[in-house]
């Protein structure tokens, strides 16, 4: 049996799908990505599922891709593809699993010992999102906008000039607060629009600023993107460091600084923005 221990999610910025079923690309998507998903769920036919989980099994074996920044996508919990792949998983070293469909944190039980990552992706997901936020195995949340808008017999997620429909951004922000919450990693849904990298951009900018520790990408070319967006600019790390250097100065709990009022919030803006450049805060 796995382990039944957790530890904070720290992969990202960048994750990237790839289907289970396309072996010879695994080891290209963990090298140009932060994390890879291997997807047994929506990116694998019905009749390649049983060939998708052997390469999984056969890659494991071959040691080609590091455990600790490998996702595996698994089926619905209640579903026959669902045992199949905890099966195929039982015999491999990766140890966190997405969740697709993730409904109800009773369906979290079926994965007790695994880290999961729960894809919020139906309306029943968005609405319990707190309760498997909550659950213990559980190390990340992250939303999926068109099984979402499908599952409510929506058109699209998006309007006609690409910014997300009410309900996408309500439920965006239910399960970003659903994560943080409980102490949880949030993850960004992916970008469809592949060749729009400007759109992708504005989006992960928008993640990062919001809250999203990582995004997850559909295509190797967005992962430049994502960092991108996820890197802070030099001067925004030289304005943090100044910031925080003021803060121990001023010695107080408020203070002025170029003219503006600092208190804790502006603080622990300043110190994210120094983590996600890789500094110790």
């Amino acid at each position: 049996m796995p382990s039944s221990d957790t530890t904070p999610f720290t992969m990202g910025p960048a994750l990237l799908f790839c289907p289970a079923d396309r072996p010879e690309r695994f080891g290209k998507a963990a090298d140009r990505s932060d994390a890879v998903i291997l997807d047994l769920e929506d990116a694998v036919a019905p009749a390649d599922k049983p060939a998708a989980r052997d390469a999984i099994i056969e890659q494991a074996r071959s040691g080609e891709l590091e455990p600790e920044a490998t996702i595996v996508r698994v089926n619905p919990v209640g579903t026959p593809e669902f045992e199949l792949d905890l099966e195929a998983l039982a015999r491999t070293p990766y140890r966190t699993v997405m969740l697709a469909k993730a409904e109800s944190a009773q369906q979290l039980n079926a994965l007790a010992g695994y880290q999961v990552i729960a894809l919020c992706e139906t309306a029943a997901g968005i609405v319990n999102a707190s309760a498997i936020a909550a659950q213990p195995n559980v190390v990340a949340l992250m939303w999926g906008a068109e099984d979402l808008l499908a599952s409510l017999g929506g058109l699209s997620s998006r309007n006609d000039d690409g910014a997300y429909r009410a309900v996408a951004l309500h439920s965006r922000s239910a399960v970003l607060l659903a994560a943080k919450a409980a102490g949880k990693e949030a993850i960004d849904s992916v970008y469809v629009n592949i060749p729009d990298l400007e759109g992708l951009l504005a989006e992960s900018r928008d993640a990062v600023s919001s809250g999203f520790g990582a995004k997850a990408c559909i295509h190797p070319n967005q992962v430049a993107v994502v960092r991108e967006a996820y890197a802070p600019a030099p001067e925004a790390v030289a304005q943090a460091n100044e910031l925080l250097a003021a803060a121990v100065a001023a010695g107080t709990g408020v203070f002025q600084f170029k003219g503006k009022m600092i208190d804790g919030p502006i603080l622990k803006h300043a110190q994210a923005t120094l983590r996600r450049a890789g500094h110790r805060v």
